[in-house]
């Protein structure tokens, strides 16, 4: 990385970093984004409806760099002052009921809190914004890049048939895909799926002892160049790390989902793995007193390679996620910029050709 790089990041990061709160709270002062800024119409007095538009950080990394990247563009292109606090998605969603605070949480699981979610948009108290995430399944079958090079056919699982002695060790009866440890709940449908997939002669599930021992299996062999096939999900900074890319899982199947995910009971046929719900929750009031902010929110779906990438460059930099969210602004204004709108019309509207 280049020193003139590093000096940008460097003047970028001191000009929007957070002043330090307490130790459960950040306050991000407004400040403008400087030349990476796109041209804005003038703002109403309080974009933002609210002394100080509170934004939840959870504690798993993508949700924290989501909160800090937010933070930084809501601060900078709408002026108004943001506020950083400490959440998990039980708590948030509650808080967010009962008082109307925080105003935005970038990445809630709500499929995995279905009951809190469900009862808070009931309440008229919470609504999703938009998809957190864009672009690929969250959890499916991978394989590193050079080998759907090598094999341009394998892009489906169910076509992995005509593959698996791609993945059969030499002399071995069977191709070999990596599941997960078997305290997880895809240790009992990765096995079935394979067998809904017409695949029960060809495959066989290896459960690695912990995700440690999973990432290192996979690790080991793309640095040998030998092919790999393993159940992953995403956002995770190791698919890029890899370059790994998901095979087709096919349609999800309600039926044949829940039966995989009992133990006694056959599917009829495959199904993909059942697909989450991740959203921008937003306090209902956002909706109607901050609408612009509302409209920016519905635009800003991460896309899952970039947020891979953006993972990636966090542990390999061992950052923070304000360092993390820092280094987006200053690499990606083409994704960013197109989330806040300001230039819908213009004739220097961003492009999207980086953009996965």
């Amino acid at each position: 990385m280049g020193r003139k790089f590093l000096q940008i990041v460097a003047i970028l990061a001191a000009a929007l970093a957070p002043v330090a709160g307490s130790a459960q709270v950040q306050t991000l002062e407004t400040r403008v984004l400087g030349a990476m800024s796109a041209p804005r119409e003038a703002a109403p007095a309080d974009p933002c409806a609210s002394g100080a538009f509170t934004i939840a950080e959870m504690g798993w990394p993508s949700a924290a760099i989501l909160a800090h990247i937010h933070a930084k563009v809501i601060a900078a292109q709408f002026q108004c002052p943001v506020r950083l606090v400490a959440g998990d998605p039980e708590a948030t969603i509650s808080s967010m009921t009962t008082t109307r605070q925080p105003a935005l949480a970038p990445e809630i699981w709500a499929s995995r809190h279905a009951d809190l979610w469900n009862g808070a948009l009931g309440a008229q108290s919470v609504r999703a914004a938009g998809d957190t995430f864009t672009g690929g399944p969250l959890e499916a079958w991978f394989v590193p890049r050079y080998v759907r090079e090598n094999h341009p056919g394998l892009t489906t699982a169910s076509g992995l048939g005509d593959y698996w002695r791609v993945f059969a060790a030499s002399g071995a009866e069977k191709g070999e895909l990596l599941s997960c440890p078997s305290e997880w709940a895809c240790a009992l449908t990765t096995p079935k799926m394979i067998d809904a997939y017409g695949l029960g002669e060809r495959f066989a599930a290896t459960e690695p002892f912990d995700r440690f021992t999973l990432d290192r299996t996979l690790s080991d062999r793309v640095t040998r160049r030998e092919p790999a096939l393993a159940y992953y999900w995403q956002p995770n900074g190791l698919i890029d790390r890899l370059d790994l890319v998901p095979l087709d899982m096919g349609p999800f199947d309600l039926g044949n989902a829940q039966c995989m995910a009992l133990a006694d009971c056959v599917p009829f046929g495959p199904s993909s793995y059942a697909p989450d719900t991740v959203v921008i929750a937003a306090a209902e009031w956002v909706f109607t007193d901050a609408p612009r902010i509302a409209a920016y929110l519905g635009r800003a779906q991460m896309p899952l390679a970039e947020m891979n990438r953006l993972l990636n460059w966090q542990a390999e930099n061992e950052a923070s996620a304000d360092e993390a969210a820092t280094h987006f602004i200053v690499t990606r204004p083409e994704i960013w910029q197109d989330w806040t709108g300001v230039d819908e019309g213009s004739e220097a509207r961003p492009r999207r050709g980086d953009a996965p």
